[in-house]
């Protein structure tokens, strides 16, 4: 490395240290968690004190700091920990399967299949006080352009909360809906942030039987709570080639434990050989035995055209694909307005020559004012992703290369039954036939549909019209889409891609809504796909009705396509003048939809301040997720949670007048939104 160019990484230890999680939290939101989850913390205090929010789980390998933690925080001991003896498991574990994903062909001639991927570094939340199932608030990173994402790490750790992050189920259930692993951290930061090399030797310390002990538990979490692999971050400096050597033999080992659980390791580009922490920015001699002991490596920030060239091919020349090298590129501080040398990474005339890793992209959320809503954030993720033109369709051009415009999207929407009501896994209210059972924000990222990949191609000879997701009305869930403008000639909106079986059963059910304006509606049903990147779709159109003015459903029946395989959805809108409609539900089905309710529900655990615990067993066969519901003396249900998980938690409830105990109750619902019959149980107040 050239005294000319930077010797170390900069972006990840700047001002922005603390919101990554590098820093010790002591904000507000980790002082309102205080004593929340220390073994103990709550002994001999009231009942009516007690927090019984489940959190994120996070560790330190085996020593503990000296002093005590910042409030909101807990020191533990990953060595210690078991899954029989952790109290959140429950609420942390991941139910839904990594799906299976295919790739279309590319909507425009510039994105590349088969080459570049897309890792993803996020940090949805400080790294203490993470809640475990969302909480009530609309604020919040819910990213949905899953269909360009490769690898999602869920990013934190910090010397002064802990230093091995596990993600939280709503994250990894979103992202396994949409084919995408999601790994845990590791990270053992640099003296300046806390780090202790002791950590470092902690982690790869062998047992008396030559075992990994860290290296067991750390696949046991990932097999326990339900994500993918883990992300190998070591920068606290000091070490030698002996705890390098210790190093490699550790990430072996790792690997062979999480191979037969289909786990991965990514490894990031900071030990080298001789155990010093030397960013290189390439793959080369001083760490490439660290590459062949993981599956992917994450590329330091300061690459430049030569060393991405010679590290492609050091990758092939190893027998390894040059895609599984991520070159890091930082966008936590300025987003798309980030200069990227986007020639040397994916050049445009020839094929690309690695993987790209963000770092940080919930930019697009935290760039934002106070105040921001919904519809602030997913407009400047929908540029982030897409591109200026907000149609992947049409290329953007600029110094922001938008993933859309160089890396083909891919889906899962293979099999029948599908639904998606477009919800984004947040919202301002929840609603059900549109109509609100929940009048509180509210996140949960497990509870999100799979949506459109391409968003939002949109075909007309006239004046295109705007599309988003809007919060201020849904069929189900907290969000719509909304088509906003005026149709001077019909136009096409491309929904999914999709490797549907069509039959003479199959059925499409819409849900929509005219806001303004009179709108006629047919749905698009493409059977090939085309022939060439760029080239659009052929569909053909059946009636789905004209819209009117509250939400109503048409059932499309698909028998006169006779049978084959659906390669995509559209909606195709004709009307005159200005015109405001709403999509809320898209639900296709070959036969009705049977859901098995769950049972035993019981509160395990209640706190006088309005807090439960509650379980219950899963219903058999197949369920897409639960929803939890108060029911007051009228009959009336208010929408309390979702999620895919066999316990929840719910806080902030008080007696109604006269109510002596409270009844909960709990459903199944189905891929396409059918809810079950209740499981109830009562509470004394």
């Amino acid at each position: 490395m050239t005294q000319s160019r930077p010797t170390r990484r900069t972006v990840v230890l700047s001002s922005a240290a603390a919101a990554a999680g590098l820093l010790a939290a002591s904000g507000p939101a980790h002082a309102a968690t205080a004593s929340a989850r220390a073994a103990g913390a709550g002994a001999g205090r009231k009942k009516a004190a007690e927090n019984l929010q489940p959190y994120a789980s996070y560790w330190f390998p085996d020593t503990l700091p000296t002093g005590t933690p910042d409030p909101g925080a807990v020191w533990r001991s990953l060595k210690a920990w078991t899954p029989e003896s952790d109290p959140d498991l429950a609420f942390n574990r991941s139910t839904v399967p990594l799906a299976e994903r295919f790739t279309p062909v590319p909507v425009n001639t510039t994105a590349r299949a088969g080459q570049g991927r897309i890792s993803s570094l996020v940090s949805f939340h400080p790294t203490a006080g993470n809640p475990s199932q969302g909480h009530a608030t609309a604020d919040y990173y819910a990213l949905t352009h899953w269909s360009y994402i490769d690898e999602l790490v869920f990013w934190g750790g910090s010397s002064g909360e802990g230093i091995i992050l596990a993600p939280n189920a709503p994250v990894v259930d979103a992202a396994h809906r949409n084919g995408v692993p999601v790994i845990g951290n590791i990270f053992l930061p640099p003296a300046a942030y806390g780090g202790q090399l002791q950590w470092t030797r902690d982690l790869v310390q062998k047992d008396a039987l030559g075992r990994f002990p860290i290296a067991e538990k750390l696949v046991q979490v990932a097999t326990s709570y339900g994500f993918d692999g883990w992300f190998v971050n070591t920068e606290t400096g000091g070490g030698d080639a002996a705890l390098a050597s210790q190093m490699l033999a550790f990430l072996k080992e790792l690997k062979r434990l999480g191979e037969p659980h289909g786990l991965k390791i990514t490894w990031y580009d900071s030990m080298i050989k001789n155990g010093s922490i030397v960013w290189q920015d390439a793959l080369n001699s001083q760490n490439q035995d660290f590459f062949l002991a993981s599956d992917t490596m994450f590329l330091n920030f300061n690459w430049t055209t030569a060393d991405l060239s010679s590290s492609g091919a050091l990758a092939q020349s190893l027998d390894r694909d040059r895609y599984e090298l991520w070159a890091g590129v930082d966008v936590e501080a300025n987003g798309w307005n980030k200069a990227v040398n986007w020639e040397a990474l994916f050049p445009s005339g020839g094929p690309h020559v690695t993987s790209l890793g963000f770092y940080r992209p919930e930019w697009t959320r935290n760039h934002l004012p106070e105040g921001r809503t919904p519809e602030q954030f997913h407009a400047a993720d929908d540029q982030f992703w897409t591109g200026t033109s907000l149609d992947p369709s049409r290329p953007s051009s600029g110094t922001w290369r938008a993933p859309a415009t160089a890396v083909a999207d891919k889906s899962t929407v293979t099999s029948l039954p599908f639904g998606c009501t477009f919800n984004t896994g947040h919202g301002l209210k929840w609603y059900e036939d549109g109509a609100a059972r929940s009048d509180a924000a509210w996140n949960q990222l497990g509870l999100q549909d799979v949506l459109p990949g391409r968003r939002w191609v949109v075909r007309t000879t006239g004046t295109r019209p705007s599309v988003t997701l809007d919060f201020a009305d849904a069929w189900r869930g907290g969000s719509s889409v909304l088509v906003d403008g005026t149709l001077s000639a019909p136009v096409v909106l491309e929904l999914h891609s999709t490797r549907l079986p069509l039959s003479p059963d199959t059925v499409v059910r819409l849900a929509q809504r005219a806001v303004s304006g009179s709108v006629r509606v047919e749905l698009g049903v493409a059977l090939r796909e085309p022939s060439e990147p760029g080239a659009p779709l052929t569909y053909s159109f059946l009636s789905a009705g004209t819209a009117g003015s509250g939400w109503s459903t048409a059932d499309v029946r698909l028998s006169s396509l006779g049978t084959g395989t659906i390669h995509g959805l559209a909606v195709r809108l004709t009307g005159t003048g200005a015109v405001k409609w709403r999509l809320g539900g898209l639900l296709v089905q070959n036969a009705a939809e049977t859901v098995a309710a769950p049972t035993a529900l019981k509160v395990d655990k209640a706190s006088g301040d309005g807090q439960f615990r509650l379980s219950w067993q899963a219903a058999p066969g197949p369920v897409r997720h639960y929803e939890l519901y108060r029911v007051l003396a009228d009959g009336t249900r208010r929408f309390l949670t979702g999620t895919c998980a066999t316990a929840a938690y719910v806080k902030g409830l008080t007696a109604a007048p006269g109510e002596k105990e409270i009844r909960f109750d709990v459903r199944s619902v189905g891929e396409v939104y059918t809810t079950s019959a209740a499981a109830s149980t009562t509470h004394p107040w």
